[in-house]
């Protein structure tokens, strides 16, 4: 409610955190609406019901995207039979019951496993929580589909919920560049990009990654694919580029898709200044004619920004190129026009001469 000199507006119902930087997210702005368990259930439904159509080429999907969906602080990802759901705020943590009974009703499902253990719910004064919600427990490593390629997915343990859902689209237009191309994936976490490298015609694959059993589960889902062995290295991936660089090694295509670097304003030079060093050594790798594929996760790195940045780091390097292609996070992680904020993934395919 706004109050004026003479009467109260009607703003919006929200779920306020008094630890939070963030005091109020914002659930409904239908003052007829109540919040209760059936809202949650309708807006869970609808959620799922507007990624059907991904069904077609994948049984893994964000089906709730926080704001996006018009449930702030809800994260849920589907793995075939698999719901993992992530909670961030007060808000949203308040309603778990709720919300596990709406994940549980959908066609399907035979579980619902909670993964809430991401330092965001520090700043709500939020304990960490993983466990089984609902259900069957998910086996250690639930296979999943995804463009007639099958991967590995470690939902307990994973980065995120267990894959990066987010670059669907990224690995369908990478399939179309690398066919007779020596790979770099740098950043590899279980391999998916080094799969679509190694399915679709990339003569050499080489995957780097700081997490051993990361990359354990990236061999695995090159042998269930029926691919080649990659070289795989567990280094830190900085290190290992300027490796790379010092022993003469040359790639004809390079991806690049770090972590989010940028977590808070504080280190946003930082974090530019990691974009940078990454982009200007793999520049320095890659033949004449070679391809960058490079990405940012961070949301507080705009995506104009991110290109000067690059562009500095092509202009370090002594790098002509040229932007062939603009990549974004997949449909399942639609961008609200209202929360500029959910638009957190950009990508660059950038060409070398």
């Amino acid at each position: 409610m706004l109050e004026g000199s003479a009467t109260l507006r009607f703003l919006g119902w929200a779920a306020y955190s008094p630890s939070s930087k963030i005091r109020a997210r914002v659930w409904s702005f239908d003052e007829t609406d109540v919040i209760d368990g059936a809202f949650i259930a309708t807006r869970v439904a609808e959620s799922a019901a507007r990624r059907r159509s991904l069904a077609a080429r994948t049984d893994a999907c964000r089906l709730v995207f926080s704001e996006s969906d018009g449930l702030p602080g809800v994260i849920a990802d589907r793995y075939g039979p698999f719901v993992v759901l992530e909670l961030t705020s007060v808000g949203a943590d308040r309603w778990r019951g709720e919300l596990t009974a709406a994940f549980a009703a959908l066609d399907g499902v035979a579980g619902v496993f909670e993964r809430s253990d991401v330092e965001v719910r520090d700043r709500e004064s939020l304990e960490r929580r993983t466990g089984l919600l609902h259900g069957e427990d998910p086996p250690e490593h639930v296979e999943i589909t995804e463009d007639g390629l099958r991967y590995a997915v470690d939902l307990r343990a994973g980065h995120k919920t267990g894959f990066y859902l987010d670059q669907r689209e990224s690995r369908l237009a990478l399939a179309r560049l690398v066919d007779g191309r020596r790979v770099l994936n740098v950043f590899a976490f279980t391999g998916a990009f080094g799969v679509v490298a190694s399915s679709h015609g990339a003569t050499e694959v080489t995957q780097v990654d700081s997490s051993a059993p990361a990359l354990a589960l990236a061999a695995r889902n090159l042998e269930i694919n029926g691919c080649a062995p990659s070289a795989m290295t567990v280094a830190d991936a900085f290190s290992e580029l300027r490796r790379l660089r010092a022993a003469g090694q040359r790639f004809d295509l390079i991806v690049l898709d770090p972590p989010k670097l940028a977590h808070h304003t504080k280190g946003l030079d930082r974090a530019t200044r990691a974009y940078k060093d990454a982009n200007l050594v793999a520049a320095q790798l890659l033949n004449p004619g070679g391809v960058l594929v490079t990405f940012s996760c961070s949301g507080l790195v705009s995506e104009d920004l991110f290109q000067k940045v690059v562009a500095g780091a092509m202009l370090d390097a002594r790098r002509d190129a040229r932007i062939v292609g603009r990549l974004h996070q997949a449909s399942d992680h639609p961008v609200h026009l209202a929360v500029p904020e959910t638009a957190y993934l950009k990508g660059l395919v950038c060409e070398l001469s």
